[in-house]
């Protein structure tokens, strides 16, 4: 008897039990195994083990039981921004993944999702529990893994360190003075043909700026800014360990970090760092790289000529400094230093769109892929035009969400802008950079945020 004339007698549960006992006898436990495995797989060919089967969502396909686990596992983790924009322009602006163990993601790339999950139905998502788990070695108790009442007691505490009154008095006084030390470092390289690596002195600038600011102290990187701390260079691993962590941390790194003047020191090192480091160097990559239009760096010149006047800018000037604020957010727009995020929900919900989302299912955002999409820039969303930022409307915070959205929208934006400003008007009025490389796009380091994996070198010239 034929498979074929097996499968066309399968009338009743008998039946299929003669099947089987055909196949054990004539085939083997190994061909009764195959078909079993067969069967598994059609069946539960939408299913990823302990998650609800979506079919009605859009996405890679992935395998039975594991989903998306083994192409996760190939992919290089400094390629999953561009991962993520190209799921984003096949599937819309709505895909999902799905991950065993961790969660299924329901990617969500427009203005109107993204202002539901982190504005309008704020309380019904939530970081989590496994979000606090990768970030507390970094972070600790902090207002970066809060969630709930523990959060918002975090955020009133913070909110008392940027304050207009504190900038006008202080902050803007300790940025002039660091940004003064870089440019005396500078000074002993302009005209010799040396490259400096940009983001390494961006990075002290930003440190030392911390330092001053938290500690009354600056850490002085800029007087020996060839060797990089260890703090720094165990800070930056952990960073980088950090964005691809799913299990529990093996070691907490700051479990002596007690008390709320140390948890705010931390949170403020976390967000005032890196991320404006990181920001100054994509800023200062765009403007000087082949394609760079000159026209941009003589105006940000003329603007700083015309304002500062050959000096250090106040508080007042780094209002003034329109143009170097559209440059510095248009860089934002498209290398955000918080690339991408995620939210869990806590309560059945439906997004604007019709997308349902349940329970333990997690929200996930870019804004790396929104500052690249041309149904919310335009057809020139590429291209890097400072202009958008004063010849339109300012964008919502649920469009442009550099500075994220919705209650937890970054308290420090106004401190990053003008610690970004302040440096970048300074350097530009004393020297012109030209980039060891200026065709390569920098290839990014996989982490929390958005650092170029081999810095930004450059030589330094005196301008004249």
């Amino acid at each position: 008897m034929t498979a074929t004339s097996l499968l066309a007698n399968i009338t009743s549960k008998d039946a299929l039990q003669q099947l089987l006992a055909t196949f054990v006898q004539r085939r083997g436990f190994s061909t009764v195994f195959g078909l079993y495995l067969l069967w598994a797989v059609v069946k539960y060919r939408r299913s990823v083990y302990g998650m609800r089967p979506r079919p009605d969502l859009k996405g890679p396909s992935g395998y039975p039981l594991i989903g998306n686990l083994v192409e996760m596992s190939v992919l290089p983790m400094n390629q999953f921004l561009q991962y993520l924009h190209k799921n984003h322009l096949r599937y819309g602006p709505v895909f999902s993944f799905a991950l065993p163990g961790f969660a299924r993601i329901i990617h969500v790339n427009d203005p109107e999702s993204v202002d539901h999950v982190l504005r309008a139905n704020f309380w019904a998502y939530e970081k989590g529990p496994l979000a606090k788990k990768m970030v507390y070695p970094l972070a600790g108790e902090g207002i970066f893994g809060a969630d709930g009442e523990h959060w918002k007691w975090q955020r009133k505490l913070a909110s008392h360190i940027f304050n207009v009154k504190a900038f006008r008095q202080y902050t803007t006084d300790v940025f002039t003075q660091e940004a003064k030390t870089v440019i005396d470092y500078l000074s002993t390289l302009a005209d010799t043909g040396k490259p400096v690596d940009l983001l390494a002195v961006f990075y002290h600038y930003t440190m030392d700026s911390f330092g001053e600011i938290a500690f009354g102290e600056s850490l002085g990187g800029l007087k020996n800014p060839e060797q990089k701390s260890e703090f720094a260079v165990a800070f930056d691993r952990l960073n980088h360990n950090l964005s691809n962590r799913i299990l529990t941390p093996t070691r907490r790194l700051m479990d002596r970090l007690r008390g709320v003047d140390a948890q705010v020191a931390a949170d403020s090192k976390c967000a005032g760092r890196d991320t404006t480091a990181q920001a100054l160097s994509w800023t200062f990559y765009l403007l000087h790289r082949s394609q760079s239009n000159p026209d941009v760096i003589k105006r940000l010149r003329e603007e700083g000529d015309t304002i500062l006047h050959g000096g250090s800018p106040t508080y007042e000037d780094t209002k003034k400094q329109k143009y170097a604020e559209a440059c510095f957010y248009e860089a934002l727009r498209m290398y955000p230093v918080v690339p991408k995020a995620t939210r869990g929900c806590v309560q059945d919900d439906v997004l604007p769109n019709g997308i349902k989302v349940y329970k333990g299912e997690r929200v996930g955002w870019s804004s790396w892929v929104m500052g690249r999409t041309k149904e919310i820039w335009g057809p020139d969303a590429e291209e890097f035009k400072p202009d958008r930022w004063i010849n339109e409307e300012r964008p919502s915070s649920s469009k442009f969400i550099a500075f994220h959205h919705g209650p937890r929208i970054c308290l420090g934006q106004q401190f990053a802008t003008i610690e970004a400003i302040t440096l970048m008007s300074m350097l530009l009025q004393e020297f012109t950079f030209e980039l060891v490389d200026p065709h390569s796009e920098p290839v990014y380091l996989p982490s929390l945020t958005l650092p170029m994996e081999h810095g930004l070198k450059a030589r330094v010239k005196r301008r004249v």
